[in-house]
């Protein structure tokens, strides 16, 4: 079987399953596979795979099959065009969350003078706590989790960044993971904002392979949006500033938890599809 017979009939393959972008889906297999950059691939098209190979992409193929993410198959993503690895333990970073790390990232580089502080609430990756780091040099950043499994990844992914002496991650359940007298520039979030009842209706990628813990966020989503509003001010410096991502059609309801609690939303920003997805606010 040759790269491009390989690549059509698995591709052909994932779309039977349901796989979206699926001839996308076999050429990243194949190339992570064949240790080569996707492109190389048409390079290649005419060279036979061995039966070491053809066995070996025929597993992975099948996995992506099951609707195994593709990025658990590879062991890693790219968020902000840095590499994040991920796993079982940890919530796939989405597209989404970018926009919150660089309203993050811009917000940090306004301050003066530095070096600024900022917490990761829920760090799951880590992919937000680093990304700050790396485009804000002068920041320190605090991230906390309470998997201890999505912390031991997120100190790998800070390590493969040269990040252990400026990103410090704490185990335990939010602030309470925290010394009390500690101040943040910044809170940024991810929290879980997944009504409980509408897990079982998502794709199989997420329903099946996302840590439930990192989607449930409640009956209506909004329990950890709750708990920031009425505890993470005690953490902001007096200009401090609290940015969260959250679902959609959540926006209207998210302003008036944070209003009744003292906060003012001095911003929602829309993501890439224009849905309402980030909230800015401040004490």
């Amino acid at each position: 079987m040759t790269v491009l017979e390989g690549i059509q009939k698995s591709a052909e393959f994932l779309v039977k399953k349901n796989v979206e972008s699926s001839r996308l889906q076999a050429e990243l297999l194949l190339a992570h596979l064949l240790k080569m950059p996707r492109m190389k691939l048409y390079l290649n098209f005419e060279r036979a795979l061995t039966p070491a190979e053809t066995d070996g992409f025929r597993e992975l193929v099948r996995r992506r099959g099951q609707r195994e993410p593709l990025q658990h198959i590879l062991g890693s993503t790219s968020f902000c065009g840095f590499e994040i690895a991920v796993h079982r333990h940890v919530l796939i970073p989405r597209p989404e969350t970018e926009l919150l790390a660089e309203a993050g990232w811009n917000f940090l580089s306004t301050l003066n003078p530095q070096p600024s502080t900022a917490l990761d609430f829920g760090t799951g990756s880590g992919c937000l706590a680093i990304a700050l780091a790396l485009k804000s040099p002068g920041a320190h950043v605090f991230a906390v989790d309470v998997s201890p499994d999505a912390l031991t990844l997120a100190q790998q992914n800070a390590a493969h960044h040269q990040l252990t002496e400026r990103v410090q991650f704490s185990q335990g359940d939010g602030f309470a993971a925290l010394p009390p007298e500690i101040k943040f520039d910044l809170i940024v979030s991810n929290p879980p904002y997944i009504p409980s009842a509408e897990i079982e209706t998502l794709e199989p990628e997420v329903r099946d392979y996302d840590p439930r813990g990192a989607l449930d966020g409640g009956v209506d989503g909004l329990d950890f949006y709750r708990r920031l509003a009425v505890e993470a001010g005690a953490f902001l410096k007096p200009k401090g500033k609290l940015m969260l991502e959250f679902g959609e059609g959540q926006a209207a309801t998210l302003r008036e938890i944070f209003e009744k609690q003292k906060w003012v939303v001095e911003a929602v920003l829309p993501d890439y599809t224009r849905r309402e997805r980030i909230l800015i606010a401040r004490r």
